[in-house]
């Protein structure tokens, strides 16, 4: 048989475990954190440790009250921040007369001084009541001191972006005489900034930290537990048995194994180098171009954090800011999220089909059966977080369970590799240090929540988000004014005014979503985009989860879009692939992710829990949203069952513009332009050989 793989295929370099943690840190700031000297790690070491007991005890027993445990927890938090990142990223133990126990002087004091000033408001909790509105010189001063603690920590922890967001909006708050037009406001005094920010509960003590140090520490800890007893490599294995054999099989194992690691997993980088150390490499073997292989692990990797049940942690949000119980936003991201791996599963089959390239050998592929029986025994922890939460019980009573369910686990698999005194050994370094790296990973994701705080303090202190929603607004259906003047010779219309300001709506939204996503975190840049972005849609009667649902797909694909696409750029590094390349073929790989919240929003329907479903609107959704998204994968591949001309390349296009939109006008005239090429390529496929 002919080798099908191109002429300048070259055999991938396998890049080392510590190799792979180095490009981890490289693309994820929230993961370099510093070395520290021995007195220094084992208290840090401990501290987080002790955290991770104190959120497993308040999982299953129940949390005090709400200020104090944010409190509590963000002190906690902060002072670890400044243990763990270093001021100018990962560096050895300082040294010198302003050095204390290899940290610099400056860190020891801003890490008390933030534990403090996170604690007061805890202490004089009883208090707040007579002081809220009329806070004295020591509040001020307590949360102004936090307010700096919390801009260092967040730029530390995850660069400048959010920082400079946050100071932009307090700059927003002080001086708002002087803004222009709309944007206009009184302005407020420092006092009464901190006093918004600092005392209330609509700032940083708000619903973003609650919700973290709530919910998302759980599922972080249980995640890295799951992972720890070799769930996420079961899930590899799985996929590879599953979909390797298929032509381009690695690209497909990719997409299988990324989506089912996503699903415990809320990091899309962290996703990409632990799936993508093993399904790059087996890509380019294959035939897959190295920028190719590098693009489907970031566009499958970021699928992750739309993938139930955790997705990236927003599904525990949605719950607080839509007041919905988390089963029904598990159920209503089903299809969105199959929409994406399906788009991208279809990109690399046409992909393989037009290079000719093969699947694996059976030697080179796992057994089935042998993974399931070697390894069925590190599920139990994902039924148990699924059946608790199908049962109607809280997220974190679910994490409670599925995190002791994962304990049990390691001590199982202890017992079987040696004796009881051996396997409690094994299993309570396994707690430790699970316990440590879930804290850890934690660190950068509270920072934010709480500089977020600040965010949507100012918001609503100035009503910001309700001043920018009508200027949009306006814009787009001014817009759509023009658009219907120039389109007033046609003898029928296309589309309402009203339908057209929405579109117009729906795209400088999302223009927003992703500008914003390409500087900070996806949980970070949602809260951000919920306070400001989604009561624009709201102004045109979008239904609430819809309109959440849209800002936090196209923060997600931030991830994926350049240049700062730190997905992309993470598998262009184990693939020794062009970044930016890598990141503008994950962005066309992730068209259906792009395609399906415009379909959403037109037809609720396809969220399944939205008001007024029927089951004739939602299979006109699923229906078009599939044959658009297969339509539009071929004209980008060039590919359907054979080679395309240019022509049907553009037919297909604007086929798939037509099928995605939820009208029945628009679907059949998308089929009459789809199905005639379909014809003519299945017989042309009959009569050319096709490659293996």
């Amino acid at each position: 048989m002919t080798d099908p793989r191109p002429q300048h295929y070259d055999e991938p370099d396998l890049l080392t475990p510590d190799q792979l943690a180095e490009l981890e840190e490289k693309y994820d700031p929230e993961l370099r954190f510093r070395t520290l000297v021995k007195p220094v790690a084992v208290l840090t070491g401990a501290i987080l440790f002790l955290l991770s007991c104190y959120h497993y005890y308040t999982a299953g027993f129940g949390i005090p009250q709400a200020t104090v445990h944010r409190g509590l927890h963000m002190g906690v938090t902060v002072f670890l921040v400044f243990m763990s990142f270093s001021a100018f990223g990962r560096s050895e133990p300082a040294r010198g007369p302003l050095a204390l126990l290899g940290l610099p002087l400056a860190d020891w004091i801003m890490a008390i001084a933030g534990a403090v000033a996170s604690l007061y408001v805890p202490w004089i909790y009883s208090e707040l009541a007579f002081r809220v509105g009329n806070p004295t010189t020591l509040d001020t001063t307590m949360g102004t001191i936090l307010i700096v603690v919390l801009l260092e920590a967040v730029r530390r922890s995850m660069g400048w972006p959010l920082p400079v967001i946050a100071m932009l909006f307090m700059a927003y708050a002080y001086y708002g005489q002087h803004m222009p037009g709309i944007l206009v406001h009184p302005g407020a005094s420092w006092s009464n900034i901190v006093n918004h920010l600092y005392l209330t509960s609509q700032g940083i003590y708000g619903t973003a930290l609650g919700v973290i140090a709530t919910y998302v520490f759980h599922f972080v800890l249980f995640g890295v537990m799951a992972t720890r007893i070799g769930l996420g490599q079961l899930f590899i294995d799985v996929a590879s048995a599953a979909a390797g054999r298929f032509a381009g099989g690695p690209a497909k194992v990719s997409v299988l194994s990324s989506a089912l690691l996503g699903s415990i997993s809320g990091s899309s980088i962290a996703n990409t180098v632990t799936t993508g150390a093993l399904t790059i490499p087996a890509m380019i073997r294959v035939g897959y171009p190295r920028h190719f292989a590098a693009a489907v692990e970031a566009a499958a990797s970021t699928g992750g954090q739309i993938t139930p049940p955790v997705m990236g942690a927003v599904a525990f949000l949605m719950i607080e800011y839509l007041g919905l119980p988390l089963t029904t936003i598990l159920l209503a991201a089903i299809v969105p999220a199959f929409m994406h791996f399906f788009g991208v599963l279809v990109q690399v089959h046409l992909e393989a089909k037009r290079l000719g390239l093969r699947g694996l050998h059976p030697s080179e592929l796992p057994n089935a059966w042998k993974v399931l029986r070697a390894g069925w025994l590190t599920v139990v922890p994902l039924i148990v977080l699924v059946g608790v939460l199908l049962s109607g019980r809280t997220p974190f009573a679910a994490a409670f369970w599925s995190i002791t369910a994962c304990v049990v686990v390691l001590l199982w698999q202890e017992l079987r590799a040696g004796g009881p005194v051996q396997a409690l050994k094994g299993t309570a370094h396994g707690i430790y240090e699970g316990f440590v790296l879930g804290a850890k990973q934690s660190l950068a994701v509270t920072a934010a929540a709480a500089l977020v705080g600040v965010v949507i303090g100012v918001v609503t202190l100035t009503g910001v988000g309700f001043r920018i929603a009508y200027l949009v607004t306006s814009v787009a259906a001014d817009w759509a004014q023009d658009v219907t003047g120039w389109l007033a010779f046609l003898p029928f219309e296309i589309m309402g005014v009203g339908t057209l300001t929405l579109l117009f709506t729906l795209i400088l939204t999302a223009i927003v979503c992703v500008l914003m996503g390409c500087g900070i975190p996806t949980t970070a840049n949602y809260i951000i985009m919920v306070a400001v972005a989604a009561p624009v849609l709201g102004l045109l009667n979008v239904e609430p989860i819809v309109a959440h649902f849209f800002v936090f797909y196209y923060g997600v694909l931030a991830d994926v879009t350049p240049p700062v696409a730190m997905a992309a750029y993470a598998g262009a590094g184990i693939a020794g692939a062009n970044a930016f390349k890598a990141g503008n073929t994950a962005f066309r790989l992730s068209m259906g992710k792009a395609l399906v919240p415009f379909v959403f929003v037109f037809q609720p329907a396809l969220l399944i829990v939205t008001t007024g479903f029927t089951w004739a609107n939602f299979l006109l959704a699923f229906g078009g949203a599939v044959l658009g998204i297969w339509a539009l994968s071929a004209a980008i591949t060039g590919w359907m069952f054979a080679r395309l001309s240019g022509v049907e390349r553009g037919a297909l296009a604007f086929a798939s513009l037509l099928l995605v939109a939820p009208n029945w006008t628009a679907t059949i005239i998308g089929l009459v332009l789809l199905v005639p090429i379909a014809l003519r390529q299945l017989a042309v496929a009959r009569r050319t050989p096709q490659p293996a």
